[in-house]
């Protein structure tokens, strides 16, 4: 078959979404970062919402969004996401606007954020990305982290006694009554990734609705920061991450 048949439109099965710019990706191989980025790439571009799309990007991995998807962004301060985006879902309440957070800065230092915008109801999607350690900065134990989870800063494993329990902030935020949508999902298999397609499109259908907090939390991997092969830290996810952070709808009103 020569290569003009094999790129004619009728012959296409795959295509780099329309909204994934031509930059290097940066995230480590194996990484769940880049599958969402391009969940989130399609769901926008099948809603038509590009021109009325602001996303905003935090501190810690999740900050490079800015880099990938061609919508408009604004950076926020670290842990600050939800703040940002409930003023520019006030200021422009015909936008559709999410943030993309990892854990450490949604659940530890963005908490209060968190969840006073989730409890104000505030139209906005939160996309939630939960690999239970920080990434970015060394691989540190985070709110997430399993309990005798090793990391950087207990490696040891984490000692409940000492150290708490790992924070299910889902769980927490499902019980407020301006949340409309709290649910868990991954991008671990193609099947997976279907479903967080999904999920991600009835987040930001329920932002231009109306209907409150919609917050999605993609249960992922950090293999770097696991020091695991992408194979193995997906069969570590799926034997102790789920039975902790058990995927599927919490809330969905």
């Amino acid at each position: 078959m020569d290569t003009e048949t094999i790129k004619s439109p009728e012959n296409l099965v795959y295509a780099k979404p329309a909204l994934i710019n031509d930059n290097y990706m940066h995230y480590c191989p194996g990484c769940s970062h880049g599958v969402v980025h391009k969940v989130i790439a399609d769901v926008i571009a099948e809603l038509g919402l590009q021109e009325r799309t602001i996303g905003i990007a935090p501190v810690g991995c999740a900050v490079f969004a800015y880099n990938y998807v061609d919508i408009d962004w604004q950076e926020a301060a670290h842990g600050r996401a939800p703040a940002l985006a409930t003023a520019a879902k006030r200021l422009l309440p015909d936008r559709m606007v999410f943030t993309y957070q990892g854990d450490g800065d949604l659940a530890a230092i963005g908490t209060a954020e968190t969840i006073h915008a989730a409890n104000r109801g505030e139209n906005i999607a939160i996309i939630f990305i939960n690999n239970g350690i920080y990434g970015m900065t060394g691989g540190q134990m985070a709110p997430t982290t399993l309990r005798g989870m090793k990391t950087s800063t207990s490696p040891e494993g984490r000692n409940v006694e000492t150290m708490g329990n790992p924070l299910k902030i889902l769980d927490m935020l499902a019980l407020l009554n301006g949340v409309c949508l709290a649910t868990r999902t991954s991008v671990h298999t193609a099947a997976a990734v279907r479903k967080t397609r999904k999920l991600i499109k009835r987040a930001f259908e329920n932002s231009m609705a109306g209907k409150g907090t919609s917050i999605v939390e993609v249960v992922s991997t950090c293999n770097a920061g696991w020091k695991m092969t992408p194979e193995a830290a997906n069969d570590w996810m799926v034997e102790h991450m789920f039975p902790y952070y058990p995927i599927g709808d919490l809330k969905n009103i």
